[in-house]
């Protein structure tokens, strides 16, 4: 098994950098580790660290196009996405883990196909976010039934089948955003962070979620929101007082190696609802 490398827009859609004859190859790839800028200060002949960050991550290399034809596709993608992604499957002794940045495009060069065939061409990508994952766990309650159905994507822990809760160890490198998404008809949900078995965090909305229509609460960073999707898929905010507690800590991030359980419970049950969570590494 080899590490691959490919361009994700926003609807799911890739141009591999890993096949040659449909898309490109990305050869001598660099920027996949980690380096901070770290500001020190001078005390006698010692140098005391006063300030330390990431620097900003550029990962790149050389495209290797065969023909001209998918130089202009790659080109085609990037200008018509209009978010773009930088995807790193690495192939691990239990297993091939896939990692995300999100990422724009710093520069693409164009060269000329030379005597080896091929148009070898210099890429330079700005990522925007550090190294994630996308866990994400469905549950579905059959009413006819009251069956609870999981789609298992990742390694996680259910606490039992009579309870919507879901138990997971962030083994990221900073505190993990989540994603969830509730559908209706709920009535008052409420989304409860337990951490090693205490009550962390509570997030209690107000609001009737009709039939049909999706609670959506998302706390990564630049896209925070705790919104009701409408039937024709518009949003309404539902960040307001008439909503929520503002004395509350409304943004859930599972802290880095603990034990952390995510309840959903509402006034009435909870049926169906999408658990997505974003560990992060600096590298990985």
């Amino acid at each position: 098994m080899v590490r691959e490398f490919y361009i994700e827009n926003e609807t799911g859609q890739r141009f591999s950098m890993m096949d040659i004859e449909k898309g490109c190859f990305l050869s001598s790839p660099t920027g996949l580790g980690i380096s901070y800028d770290i500001q020190y200060e001078q005390i006698g002949n010692n140098f005391i660290p006063n300030s330390k960050k990431n620097t900003q991550g550029q990962p790149g290399g050389e495209l290797i196009f065969k023909k001209y034809d998918n130089y202009r596709k790659f080109i085609d993608f990037v200008e018509n996405a209009e978010n773009l992604k930088f995807v790193y499957k690495i192939p691990f002794e239990n297993g091939l883990k896939e990692y995300f940045r999100d990422i724009d495009i710093s520069s693409i060069d164009k060269t000329e196909i030379g005597t080896d065939a091929v148009l070898r061409v210099p890429a330079i990508f700005n990522c925007k976010t550090l190294w994630y994952e996308e866990n994400t766990i469905i549950y579905t309650i059959e009413p006819q039934t009251d069956e609870i159905r999981w789609d298992f994507r990742w390694d996680s822990k259910f606490s039992d089948y009579n309870n919507r809760n879901l138990n997971y160890i962030n083994n990221g490198h900073i505190e993990a955003p989540v994603l969830i998404e509730i559908d209706g008809n709920v009535i008052n949900p409420k989304i409860e962070l337990y951490v090693e078995g205490k009550l962390y965090q509570t997030v209690e909305i107000t609001a009737e979620i009709k039939e049909y229509e999706k609670l959506i609460y998302d706390t990564r960073e630049n896209q925070f929101c705790i919104d009701r999707q409408n039937t024709d898929g518009s949003r309404t905010s539902l960040f307001s007082l008439d909503n929520i507690k503002f004395e509350n800590d409304n943004v859930i991030r599972l802290p880095c190696g603990r034990s952390c359980e995510i309840r959903l419970t509402a006034d009435n049950e909870v049926l169906n609802a999408r658990i997505t969570i974003f560990p992060r590494y600096k590298a990985v």
